[in-house]
């Protein structure tokens, strides 16, 4: 039944937003997954084939536009609003019935705590109606598992998980099993970039008015010249995989003074350099995280932690989008012997798919599936697996040199 299923529905056309066929979802079981770690209200209902039948999201990014930033109790009250709506619609679109759902995923950890609440309460609201099992996920789990939706990739792997309020890099060995090499000891370096954006003030720019910071910075860098500053990579002199960006933005916001004060304007206005800096915060981003992956992968072939035969690396959450950082990542993974693979953009960014998928991931493995009494509790500050960054630290491993060519 489950492969007749495949041979009908190719799962990887699927998996991008074909329609599924009347009556089709009965034959492998179904998984709603919700999402409402920070500021996207996400659902989506899958199949074990990784088929998207139905998905549904609302982003609050307009909003936290107009408040320059993520403000939590905006934040909560937006998810109350539309997880109901959002859920609904996700399962409507599937053509699928509570009554049908194998199980309800839902991020738990971590995230913004006002968030993740309502996520959590409408789940176990949801679940004991209808008496499904539950999966608690951890955010950063479902962000490393995503690609196993779209390719087949097995464990072990390396991951990157850069984003908005994260960073780290571990090596995922299992569904349930990662080791930590490495994480944000500060800011996250998406966090980074939409703070130099806010303070270059570029949503009051005619190309960046609807973009997040994020955004802004990498569509802006394409017409500058990154060598016009220079920004030192942090934690030069730190040999291990962790990530620091404060001093990054420390840096770029005194840049930012001195510009200002040339150029006679006040603090709001546009500079005339913005494109530079731009480039140059982005490249310095870039560059750091490059490095610290470099080291992690030198960590992992002298301990054996990954495959001889084609291993990998996965780069995923929402700073994966950035081209520009791609583009050194796939330098050091050439120059490493590894494979470098990205989810398409739609993918990196929050959402309710990457959830389900964790959940069909679980559930095929019997890992973390409650009864739906079961009382659960949201965890703001989750690490993600074994930490072993003391380990990668002690090893103290000394990046050869690599040249980069490249271009915005």
């Amino acid at each position: 039944m489950f492969l007749t299923k495949v041979k009908i529905l190719p799962w990887r056309k699927h998996v991008f937003g074909s329609t599924p066929l009347p009556g089709k979802a009965s034959f492998s079981r179904l998984v709603l997954g919700i999402e409402t770690s920070c500021d996207d209200t996400g659902a989506a209902v899958l199949d074990e084939t990784g088929a998207i039948l139905g998905e549904s999201l609302h982003s609050q990014k307009e909003v936290h536009l107009r408040t320059g930033g993520i403000i939590p109790t905006v934040a909560q009250q937006l998810h109350r609003d539309h997880i109901e709506a959002v859920v609904q619609e996700a399962l409507e679109r599937s053509c699928v019935t509570p009554a049908q759902l194998s199980a309800v995923a839902t991020t738990v950890k971590p995230g913004l705590a006002l968030s993740l609440a309502i996520g959590l309460e409408f789940s176990q609201r949801f679940v004991r109606q209808h008496n499904k099992p539950f999966i608690p996920i951890h955010h950063m789990e479902a962000h490393a598992l995503t690609v196993r939706m779209l390719q087949p990739v097995s464990f072990p792997f390396l991951v990157l998980l850069v984003s908005g309020g994260h960073s780290l890099l571990a090596v995922a060995r299992g569904v349930d099993d990662f080791l930590l090499l490495g994480h944000s000891l500060d800011e996250a370096p998406g966090d980074t970039l939409d703070k130099v954006a806010r303070r270059l003030s570029l949503i009051k720019h005619p190309r960046c008015s609807t973009l997040s910071g994020g955004q802004a910075i990498e569509l802006l860098a394409k017409d500058g010249d990154r060598k016009m500053f220079h920004f030192k990579t942090p934690m030069g002199q730190t040999y291990d995989c962790c990530f620091s960006f404060a001093g990054l933005r420390n840096q770029v916001t005194m840049t930012i003074q001195k510009k200002e004060a040339e150029e006679g304007v006040e603090q709001g206005t546009l500079l005339r350099c913005v494109n530079d800096v731009a480039a140059a915060t982005q490249h310095t981003v870039a560059c750091h995280l490059a490095k610290r992956t470099h080291r992690a992968i030198l960590f992992c072939k002298t301990n054996n932690l990954l495959p001889s035969n084609d291993p990998t690396l996965v780069l995923s959450g929402g700073v994966a989008s950035n081209q520009y950082i791609r583009k050194v990542l796939t330098i050091i993974a050439e120059t490493s012997g590894l494979r470098l693979i990205c989810p398409p953009s739609k993918f990196c960014t929050d959402n309710g798919v990457m959830i389900a998928w964790n959940g069909v991931e679980r559930l095929r493995e019997g890992k973390g599936i409650l009864p739906p009494d079961v009382d659960v509790c949201y965890e703001p500050k989750a690490p993600l697996g074994v930490d072993v960054t003391a380990e990668v630290r002690a090893a103290a491993i000394k990046l050869p040199p690599i040249r980069m060519k490249i271009t915005n």
